[in-house]
């Protein structure tokens, strides 16, 4: 960050100065909706704070020359001349001048700009002039559109004087301007919060002291940036991937301002920051100021790491913001000033209130979208808690690979564990890979079924399969890899899991066994596997006394809700309920 940065907000109506564009650049080229949209978000603040994109310049002798930011700046002026000249001079002209370096005239084409709209052979001089007068009549028709323009022009006259603010981003005098300008507009690359928090910080000072905290502050600021891109740490504290932030950093930075979930102004955080700077500004020195805003960041990120490196409280909140059913800014609120164990109860709260469904746990069914949401989260806290109640020592359930575990892909998603229909498999080489996957199975049978397998081997082998004779032969093989008539359990919870075949519809689609030797290749390649997933393929939670390896019957689905029953015991509102003894 250049050390001669400085860095501030001003009011609308407190720019002042002379203003030029280098040659570098292009002209003025806004048009209509550009306008309407400014005037609009302006009009529509009615006297609130209101914060615009940043205007980057940098001071060349008795002047500055506008980086960043001039078709802002441009409209601004047009608007404040057109208010002052519709107000017969009540309400004052724009403070500052824009020129054109490459337009020597444009100065003055600006200041009279209301005298040219008629004058065709002015406006027709360059392309500049034609947009100038164009976004000129814009402005006046916006106004002109309600049928109270006195009040109109005076709330905006207003609403610039007293609420609306630009970014002030002034560089230093050895700072590339065609540089920054080519990776603000030709890259479209905006300022970030992170780097307009950073320079607001790290402004120019000669105090030899905050010149060596500044040292300190970038030092520390870069050290947490770092750790942000430690995956286990960033996925455990946010579901959003890195294109949602443009550095990890912002992630504290707007913890800090306590930035709304859904709020949609791009720089909120440093304007929340400014506001900080200004409203203490009464009682403290700025660098004191800065230095306490920094040390709260600071002691914030302190906190976050501290939450991650403790078993409990990783995997509490981890599973709180995984599932969506708290914020870190909530999260972060109910832990201050409060005991650990304390925060810790509030925790239990927080995770008990997010599976107390409208329904029952065992009427809960896949078919139903509504369901699915709450199945998946059912699902996501028991291997949570299985895993954190294995202890510290063992392993931490990984958050990262959990929402984004392949290729930048959510990884886990909700999957029978034992399936026996068919609807999505639509295709010839979707029939054929659902026989090829299933042959193994078949063949692994006590029992003699030369004369099905020999039928699947013909299907695999027939470039005219028909999906009647794929339907025969699938009913068949899932009667004989399936247990007991009753279909009932199949979209309930006791024979669904977390599982990462959604991509492959033919495995989906699959039988206990099918699945399970899917599981077991994925093991030995390395494969991160659900702790629970991987329990109940490999029939962990079932007795091993009458147990039968290749199918997933009544008495596993038991088992399994049983297991569920026990780990989630202080969160479930009541024990799911077992199924009746199968027909």
């Amino acid at each position: 960050m250049n050390d001669e940065i400085q860095l501030d907000t001003k009011l609308v109506g407190d720019i002042e100065g002379d203003f030029y564009i280098p040659s570098y650049q292009r002209g003025y080229r806004w048009g209509k909706a550009e306008i309407v949209r400014l005037l609009d978000d302006i009009e529509s603040t009615k006297g609130k704070s209101y914060c615009l994109q940043p205007i980057v310049v940098r001071k060349a002798n008795d002047r500055y020359e506008l980086i960043d930011g001039q078709q802002r700046l441009t409209t601004i002026y047009l608007i404040r001349h057109y208010i002052n000249k519709e107000s017969g001079d009540f309400f004052p002209k724009p403070k500052f001048t824009i020129t054109y370096e490459t337009r020597k005239k444009s100065g003055d084409f600006l200041n009279r700009i209301d005298e040219y709209l008629n004058d065709e052979s002015r406006k027709e001089e360059n392309i500049d002039f034609w947009f100038f007068c164009s976004a000129y009549e814009n402005i006046k028709e916006w106004f002109s559109h309600s049928d109270k323009k006195s009040t109109l022009i005076t709330n905006i006259n207003k609403y610039f004087d007293e609420n609306v603010k630009i970014i002030w981003y002034e560089v230093g005098a050895s700072e590339d301007s065609i540089g920054l300008f080519t990776r603000l507009n030709i890259g479209k690359i905006p300022l970030t919060n992170a780097e307009l928090v950073k320079a607001m910080f790290l402004s120019r000072d000669n105090d030899e002291f905050t010149k060596k905290r500044q040292e300190e502050i970038s030092f520390q600021w870069d050290n947490m940036e770092k750790e942000l891109h430690n995956q286990s740490l960033w996925y455990f504290l946010t579901n959003k991937t890195e294109a949602d932030y443009q550095t990890r950093i912002d992630l504290v930075l707007d913890l800090v301002a306590k930035k709304p979930a859904d709020s949609k102004e791009r720089y909120y955080t440093f304007f929340k920051f400014d506001k900080i700077c200004q409203e203490r500004a009464k009682e403290k020195a700025k660098e004191n100021i800065l230095d306490d805003i920094w040390l709260e960041v600071h002691k914030n990120f302190l906190m976050l790491k501290d939450w991650h490196a403790d078993h409990e409280r990783y995997h509490k909140i981890g599973y709180l913001i995984a599932s969506s059913s708290c914020t870190l800014q909530e999260l972060s609120e109910c832990s201050q000033d409060v005991p650990k164990d304390k925060f810790i109860e509030k925790l239990d709260e927080y995770i008990k209130k997010s599976i107390e469904f409208d329904k029952d746990y065992a009427e809960l069914s896949y078919e139903t979208q509504a369901d699915q949401k709450k199945i998946s989260r059912l699902l996501l806290l028991f291997n949570v808690e299985s895993v954190r109640q294995h202890g510290a020592r063992s392993q931490w359930f990984p958050f990262d690979k959990h929402k984004f575990g392949r290729d930048g892909k959510v990884a886990w998603s909700i999957e029978h564990i034992h399936a026996q229909q068919s609807e999505n498999l639509r295709t010839k080489e979707m029939w054929k890979e659902w026989i090829e996957l299933h042959l193994e199975s078949l063949k692994s049978l006590d029992r003699d079924h030369d004369d099905l397998i020999h039928r699947m081997n013909k299907a695999i082998e027939n470039s005219e399969l028909s999906g009647e004779e794929f339907n025969g032969i699938q009913q068949e093989v899932v009667k004989l890899l399936s247990v007991g008539e009753s279909t009932d359990y199949l979209h309930r919870i006791a024979n669904l899991a977390l599982l990462s075949i959604s991509d492959n519809t033919a495995l989906s689609n699959s039988t206990f066994d099918v699945k399970r030797n899917g599981i077991i290749k994925m093991d030995k390649a390395g494969q991160y596997i659900p702790f629970c997933t991987r329990m109940v393929f490999m029939k962990y939670y079932t007795p091993s006394e009458g147990n039968q390896i290749h199918f997933w019957g009544y008495a596993d689905r038991n088992e399994y809700l049983r297991g569920i029953n026990r780990v989630l015991e202080k969160y479930l509102k009541a024990p799911i309920a077992l199924e009746s003894e199968e027909r």
